[in-house]
Order: C-alpha cells, then structure tokens, then sequence
C-alpha cells in the first residue's frame, strides 16, 4: 500500500468588498483597492478566497457587487444593513464565526466616510494584528505570513505577522483584473441578515458638496521594480532651497509658509 499524501490545509482568507464610486461621473462601481486586494488574494498561493459585503442591497449596489463576482467567483456574501447604520458589529460578528486566517480590505472607501478607519476598528475588536499598504503575500507557514509591505519612494519592507491578521492595500497592490460579464450575472449573491445597529455619530453630521482641495506635495508611485529603483536613487529635483541656520521661530514659520504658497498647497 502506498501511504497516504499529506493534504495542506488551504488558506482561508476574507476579502471585504465595497462599492465605489466614479470620480468623474460619480456612476457606482467595484472600489479600485477593494479589486486590488481581490487579485491579491487570488495571486496568493493555496487560498480560499471569499468576498464579504456589509451595506444596502439595491439595483445599483447589485451591479458594483456583481462586479466582483466577475474576476472568478461564485458568491458573495452580503450582510444587509440599513443606510447610515454602523457596520462594524455586523461585520466583527461574521469573522468570528467564519475564524479566516487573512481579511484583506482596501485603505478606504471611495464614498461614505472614506475615512479608512473601519480596517483598524475590526482589528481592535478582534485584537488581530494590521499591516497597512500591502503590496504582496508571499507565502503563509506555521501560522505566519510573509508580506511585502510598500514604503515611500518605491521601497518595499519585508513582514512577517502571526496569523489571523487584517491587511489593507493601496495602489501598490497588483491592478485587478477585468470582469467578465458572464460568471458577474450567473454568481450568486448570499444574503445574510445581522443585527441593525445605529451610528449616532452619522446622524449629527452636516453633509455639504465637496470643495476643491489645495494642491498635495508630489508623491511618487512606482508600480514595477525599474520605476521603484528609479525612484528611490533619484535625488531631489531643483536646488533654489535655503538653508537657515540660527533662525527665529518667526523666520522659520515664515519660510515653510513661503514654501507652501509656492507649492500650491495654500492658496491664499
């Protein structure tokens, strides 16, 4: 008889999906990091990927979903909640249950708060550690994962995290792939019910139309090692800096606002 093959037990992992919303035409759609760190958990060796959305189920919501079960799923699952309600208990609750060794979210949502706190709340509750601005797993043994963490300048830093973990992704996590229309109308969509909570905090909130925001300082993103090394070994453009030695803090407040204006950052 020959002995038995050693099964490896597959990696479960929980991607948390949200819908997102067109900067230009404001039209709903599959939120760009949420995608990114779909593909990601695809590209990861050995795991058992499964979507999770917690929101309001209506036509439009259903079509941004669907396109998720377009990059090669069969389900999603979608705890319903009321608008304005506070996810976090519904979605905290569901982990517990379902105990998955990785959740990979994206940084923040592209509507709503979009204030990426909902990644740090969920790990404070489930007392999981979180790696931020994830741009690769690179394998999972003995209960901990090696990760590759994106820094400024292109850089990468190399992690390694006990396992379960909560991971957030940025733009330096792999493009997602395209959805294909065929397997987004014939997935499925699980509905599952939790407990409605409020969000006191939401309802005292004035909403009013977005401004123009003042100009950011350059920030380089480097998709491919070239543009990563190129990054990193190139040195500061321009060299109209000054150099203030012994400066009043009057002259110091002076010269960084001069600096800001200049920037385009203020712009009054």
């Amino acid at each position: 008889m020959q002995p038995e093959k050693s099964v490896t037990p597959a990696l479960a992992v929980t991607v948390l999906v949200s819908v997102g919303r067109h900067p230009l035409t404001g039209r709903r759609r599959r939120a760009d990091r949420d995608a990114r760190g779909v593909e990601l958990a695809r590209s990861t060796p050995g795991a058992e990927v499964s979507l999770l959305h917690a929101g309001v189920l209506d036509e439009a919501c259903e079509a941004a979903l669907r396109d998720y079960l377009g990059m090669g799923f069969e389900a999603l699952t979608l705890i319903e909640q009321a608008p304005g309600a506070d996810v976090l208990p519904a979605l905290a609750e569901r982990l517990e249950a379902a105990a998955p060794q990785l959740v990979i979210a994206g940084e923040r949502a592209e509507q709503g708060e979009g204030s990426g706190l909902l990644p740090y709340l969920l790990a404070e509750r489930l007392g999981w550690p979180l790696v931020n601005g994830l741009a690769a797993v690179e394998g999972v043994e003995d209960g901990i994962a090696t990760l590759l963490q994106a820094l400024p300048r292109g850089q990468r830093r190399r992690l390694r995290v006990r396992l379960p973990a909560i991971l957030t992704v940025d733009a330096a996590a792999p493009a997602a792939r395209q959805s294909a229309f065929g397997p987004a109308r014939r997935g499925r969509l699980e509905v599952a019910e939790a407990p409605v909570v409020e969000d006191p905090a939401l309802a005292e909130w004035q909403m009013t139309p977005a401004r123009k925001r003042p100009k950011r300082l350059k920030i380089i993103k480097a998709a491919s090692a070239r543009d990563r090394f190129k990054a990193a070994a190139a040195k500061a453009e321009g060299g109209g800096g000054q150099v203030l030695a012994d400066a009043t803090p009057e002259q110091g407040a002076e010269a960084i606002l001069k600096l800001l204006r200049e920037e385009g950052v203020l712009t009054r």
